[in-house]
């Protein structure tokens, strides 16, 4: 300190050390404002920054699991739709089965009114006895197929309950995501600004992991299901061709078991109808020749009857005239001749 500065203190004069010191910490301090300002601006657009690129991450996050949400979603609808019609088949196939089966069971009673000569276990009998027994199998096959069709659309159809509700947070994100994006401190007022001022996390917060794991067990799920469902037409599809098929197969063969007896029915009557033809026949040969020989016997009884009178007659003869001559002779093997054809 120079001598003058010190008389000035000592004569209680102005204090330009401390007011040098003064200006150098204020403009210390003022430069230092400056830093923190711009270091503050400097993160804040860090921030920001990082904000928008994690916003638009998070984005094209969602956006993938929507596209895969929306595929899996329209193949289950797709699946469904196509199981829906398959399960119209069954039921119309069930209802196809009901008049068959009256008809055979209708035939077989018809069959029973047969004359008991005609009721044989035939192979028109045993053929129709098949073909219920298996149109009564398949009955209940069918409505075990038809029931599981109808557990398995259930399925499907929770399915797509659960890929439209995770659609439907995925789309509410991602707009809240893009307006996230695209705000600035310019385009949000006061009141908005206060209003979502919160950090506190809410209490259903998800990692990212556990995020994405439920959407791929709704995306497992349904295809799960869609593969189910799948193996089910499938086995389905096969049902159908086959009980079709064993069906078809027992109806032309007791077809033709019953074109068959009706052929042999149909051949045995004509022969009835032909030996019948002669029997009437013979019958009338037989009458006309009953007739002949019954005129025949009246006309030998009446040959009798004259050699008897004339044996009569013969008898009034005087005592010496009755000689055993060929005349009696001859009346006499006239009359055992005659009464032996009558015989006959």
């Amino acid at each position: 300190m120079s001598v003058v500065d010190y008389s000035l203190q000592q004569l209680g004069g102005p204090d330009l050390v401390n007011m040098e010191g003064t200006l150098n910490h204020s403009e210390l301090f003022r430069a230092e404002c400056k830093r923190l300002i711009q270091e503050s601006d400097k993160a804040c657009k860090r921030m920001q920054d990082e904000d928008s690129k994690q916003l638009d991450q998070r984005v094209r996050d969602i956006q993938f699991l929507k596209k895969e949400l929306e595929l899996k979603l329209e193949e289950i609808i797709l699946e469904t739709d196509v199981l829906v019609a398959l399960q119209i088949r069954v039921k119309k196939a069930l209802e196809m089965c009901q008049e068959p089966l009256r008809v055979t069971v209708l035939c077989l009673d018809e069959r029973k009114k047969r004359v008991p000569s005609e009721r044989l276990q035939d192979d028109v009998n045993m053929g129709l006895l098949k073909e219920r027994d298996v149109m009564e199998g398949v009955v209940p096959l069918l409505e075990q197929v038809a029931e599981q069709i109808t557990e398995q659309i259930r399925l499907n159809r929770s399915a797509k309950y659960h890929l439209e509700k995770d659609l439907k947070e995925k789309f509410v994100a991602q707009n809240i995501d893009n307006s996230c994006a695209l705000m600035t401190v310019h385009s949000i007022s006061n009141q908005q600004m206060s209003k979502y001022n919160s950090t506190a996390l809410p209490s259903i917060t998800v990692t990212p992991k556990q995020w994405e794991n439920m959407s791929d067990f709704n995306i497992t799920k349904a295809e799960q299901q869609k593969n189910n469902s799948v193996s089910l037409r499938t086995l389905v599809e096969s049902v159908l061709q086959q009980t079709a098929a064993d069906m078809q197969k027992q109806f032309q063969a007791t077809t033709a078991a019953i074109q068959l007896n009706i052929e042999q029915i149909k051949f045995a009557k004509d022969q009835m109808d032909e030996k019948l033809a002669k029997i009437l026949t013979e019958i009338n040969s037989q009458q006309t020749i009953s007739e002949d020989l019954q005129a025949a016997i009246t006309e030998h009884e009446h040959f009798l009857s004259l050699a008897q009178t004339r044996m009569a007659l013969r008898k009034q003869r005087p005592g010496k005239e009755q000689c055993h001559d060929p005349a009696q002779v001859q009346l006499l093997a006239e009359i055992q001749q005659l009464t032996a054809h009558i015989s006959k």
